[in-house]
C-alpha cells in the first residue's frame, strides 16, 4: 500500500498535536505570510516557496524539514517518524509539500485542509469560513 499525506480539518490537527509532543506542525507559507498575517502558535517555519525568487525549491524544503526533525523533535527511540502537519493558507502549498515529503520517505505527513486563512467568501475575506483562525485554535503575529 502506497502511503499518501493524510488531509485533516484545522481542528483534528490539533488534536493531533495536542495529543503527542513528538508531533511537529510545520508553516509552509512565505515569511510574509508568516509574520505578517500570522501562524499557528508553536508552529516551525520552513516556506515552500519564498522572496526573492517566489520559486518552489523542493530540494532546499526537504533539507530543511530533515534539519527540523533531526534537531532531536522528530526521532523517538526506535527511530521512528514523528507525525509532520502541514499548513498554508488554504490547504494546496502544504499538500504539495506533504506528497514531497511522502516520496522522500516521511511516513506519517498530515496536510491542514482548511489551512490557516481558509477559502475566500463571496466579498473576498479569508477566515471567514474556515482556516485555523476561524476555528479559534492558538495563533500569534509579529
Amino acid at each position: 500500500m502506497t502511503k499518501q499525506v493524510q488531509t485533516v480539518s484545522p481542528t483534528k490537527a490539533w488534536e493531533i498535536i495536542s495529543n503527542n509532543q513528538r508531533a511537529v506542525l510545520i508553516d509552509v507559507r512565505s515569511s510574509m505570510e508568516y509574520l505578517f498575517v500570522g501562524h499557528p502558535s508553536g508552529s516551525i517555519h520552513v516556506p515552500w516557496i519564498d522572496a526573492p525568487e517566489w520559486t518552489v525549491n523542493p530540494s532546499h524544503f526537504i533539507t530543511e524539514v530533515r534539519k527540523v526533525m533531526l534537531g532531536g523533535i522528530g526521532l523517538g527511540a526506535a527511530g521512528e517518524d514523528a507525525p509532520v502537519v502541514l499548513i498554508c493558507r488554504s490547504g494546496k502549498r502544504s499538500l504539495e509539500a506533504g506528497k514531497l515529503l511522502i516520496e522522500k520517505g516521511f511516513n506519517e505527513v498530515y496536510n491542514i485542509s482548511e489551512g490557516f486563512e481558509g477559502e475566500l467568501d463571496e466579498h473576498h475575506h479569508r477566515s471567514t469560513s474556515g482556516g485555523w483562525r476561524f476555528h479559534g485554535l492558538p495563533w500569534e503575529q509579529c
